[in-house]
């Protein structure tokens, strides 16, 4: 069973956006569901811009970093109806004056001056949730509130959880939603399902015995809860794992082997009671992402671009709220 596979009705009235490091697409996706078509995506990886390109040969992909955009280069991104965008995680508290956290802030406050250059009627921004509630981020937060007020929108600040949005992940991310008057009244944040999502075991047992491993069944019988955060394929670190200590051990529990990708899912010879390894496309279902979604480049930069996705369920639960918002 995979719930990636099922494909919400895509909502009649139609708004324009811009993506801002739209990695895969994967947020872009989860948002054309709820009515929003880009008219410009643009992401400094070249892998995650043919990824886009190849599921959405129409769109616009511009491949470059979004520090070096204006929107005077893109007259068609001025005055659109929402701008939004999954950006580099700022660092936690622990790591916080890094070289690295010092340009992932950069791009955030470059994101806040290119939403008062291009005065869209809403902005969704996708971050770590130590920005929304860490008061070593308060600072940062009073000065985005403070830019986006004097532009003319108010702003709210939220973490949810994708787990709450039928996505089988225990997976927690920090919203920044702003809105123009008189739209901003109008808005709510999505309240989650009431019914728990998916299990491990029930999203991925049919490929786990697509190869006849024998010990499937048993597995999935194992597989019982919603995954951990899927984690790892880091641009500065090695290859593709599911991440530190702690989250391989939770994986663990759950039957998988973390310390590397597989290729392929466990065959008729793999011994019943080892652990399997997630291959890239089961990573892809723990997210969400539809099956038809095809990544491009070799097997970590396509984990990557897994990794790095907001689930396309919350993106949509988010879009259908931002768009009610400006309907009303």
């Amino acid at each position: 069973m995979s719930l990636a596979t099922s494909v919400p009705v895509v909502e009649s009235r139609r708004f324009r956006s811009v993506e801002i490091c739209a990695g895969a697409g994967a947020q872009a996706l989860g948002l054309e569901r709820a009515g929003f078509d880009p008219v410009l995506l643009i992401d400094s990886k070249a892998d995650a811009c043919f990824t886009i390109d190849l599921n959405r040969p129409a769109w616009d992909v511009v491949c470059m970093d979004v520090l070096q955009f204006h929107p005077s280069m893109r007259q068609e991104t001025l005055n659109i109806d929402l701008l939004s965008g999954g950006l580099p995680r700022v660092k936690s508290s622990a790591t916080v004056g890094r070289t690295e956290d010092t340009e992932e802030r950069g791009v955030l406050r470059a994101t806040i001056g290119l939403a008062c250059a291009m005065r869209p009627k809403a902005v969704l921004l996708e971050n770590v949730p130590d920005l929304v509630e860490s008061p070593h981020f308060e600072a940062d937060r009073l000065w985005i509130e403070s830019a986006l007020r004097d532009a003319g929108y108010r702003s709210s600040w939220r973490i949810l959880n994708a787990a709450g949005f039928g996505v089988p992940q225990n997976r927690s991310s920090g919203f920044l939603v702003a809105l123009q008057e008189p739209y901003f009244s109008r808005f709510s944040w999505p309240e989650p399902d009431r019914l728990p999502p998916l299990t491990v075991g029930q999203v991925l047992g049919s490929s786990m015995a697509s190869r006849g491993w024998p010990g499937a069944e048993r597995w999935i019988k194992g597989a019982d809860r919603i995954a951990p955060a899927l984690v790892g394929g880091s641009d500065r670190r090695g290859g593709a794992d599911l991440g530190p200590t702690g989250s391989k051990k939770a994986w663990a529990a759950l039957g998988v082997n973390g310390n590397s990708l597989g290729d392929e899912p466990p065959g008729a010879d793999f011994p019943s009671g080892e652990h399997p390894k997630l291959t890239v496309d089961q990573a892809a279902i723990i997210q969400a992402i539809p099956e038809n979604w095809h990544f491009f480049g070799g097997k970590t930069s396509r984990y990557r671009q897994i990794g790095h996705a907001m689930p396309p369920p919350l993106a949509t639960a988010l879009g259908r709220s931002i768009a009610v918002a400006l309907e009303s």
